[in-house]
């Protein structure tokens, strides 16, 4: 089907007591990987580049692999900017297409990241594309994206900034990290009961990559609608092509290794979906 926005998928996940996937593709055969994932589970899903991935190909490019796929699915995908990094950016994503758009003001002081992030609301408005925004930051280091240590998000500023920007959804950092975790993350989920007491619209859960599949499920039932996977995904992959040419160190055919890193992939969305309880909810 035709690619749609985030924003019904987001509520009915909120709705349900479930939350959507949230997956970032490298390349064409992750891509392959998440759709034929969420078509297997007749899940919805939400595939997602950071400006890293996009500099390293296009924003049309990786648009132009997901329209094509989704295309041929049963299921409702969605193209997202994951932590759009300027305004420019994030615009660049609507014109090209982009069905959801998240400008990341975190790392600037709260009115900046206010007035950030209600400039790229009232850009995208008028094409009734939805835009998630991050509040206190999420630390660790993906990418181009450097986080440091973090900062909780406090409720009730995550009150203020969604009145005042109008966002449709907000990703809290309650103690997630991106990247590699290098111990067992302690995540702060009273806090995030209370932003959901105070905030009403979908939350998102970045940095899941390495959490327990209970602490997942437990921020779920407190109000995360949305959960991203990266970096396990990309660890999956590689994992793939590794055997591949540990077991035939002579290969040379990109389709043979290419094959085993999608196969990782489809093998771990699928684990992820049903964390996220999403199988069996598209529409």
């Amino acid at each position: 089907m035709p690619l749609v926005t985030s924003k019904q998928m987001l509520l009915d996940a909120q709705a349900g007591g479930y939350a959507v996937g949230a997956f970032n593709a490298e390349n064409m055969e992750m891509v392959q990987a998440i759709i034929a994932a969420a078509e297997e589970l007749k899940a919805p899903v939400m595939i997602q580049t950071t400006p890293s991935t996009v500099k390293y190909a296009s924003l049309d490019l990786y648009l132009a692999n997901v329209t094509a796929i989704a295309k041929k699915t049963s299921v409702p995908v969605c193209m997202h900017l994951d932590h759009g990094s300027s305004f420019e950016l994030a615009m660049q994503a609507l014109r090209t297409g982009y069905t959801s758009i998240m400008i990341d003001g975190s790392h600037s002081v709260f009115e900046e990241n206010i007035a950030l992030t209600k400039r790229v609301v009232d850009a995208c408005a008028p094409s009734d594309v939805p835009v998630e925004a991050e509040l206190g930051k999420v630390g660790g280091k993906e990418d181009d994206l450097d986080g440091g240590a973090g900062g909780y998000t406090v409720p009730e500023e995550a009150k203020e900034f969604v009145e005042k920007t109008g966002v449709g959804s907000l990703a809290v950092a309650i103690g997630t990290a991106h990247g590699v975790y290098s111990g067992v993350p302690k995540l702060d989920l009273d806090r995030l009961s209370e932003i959901r007491k105070l905030v009403s619209i979908p939350l998102v859960l970045h940095g899941a990559s390495g959490l327990s599949d209970e602490a997942v499920q437990e921020s779920i039932k407190r109000g995360i609608c949305k959960v991203n996977f990266a970096t396990e995904l990309r660890i999956a992959y590689t994992d793939g092509v590794k055997k591949v040419l540990a077991d035939a160190p002579d290969a040379f055919d990109p389709k043979k290794y290419g094959a085993a890193g999608r196969e990782n992939v489809k093998q771990l969305v699928m684990n992820r979906i049903r964390v996220c309880q999403s199988n069996g909810k598209a529409k």
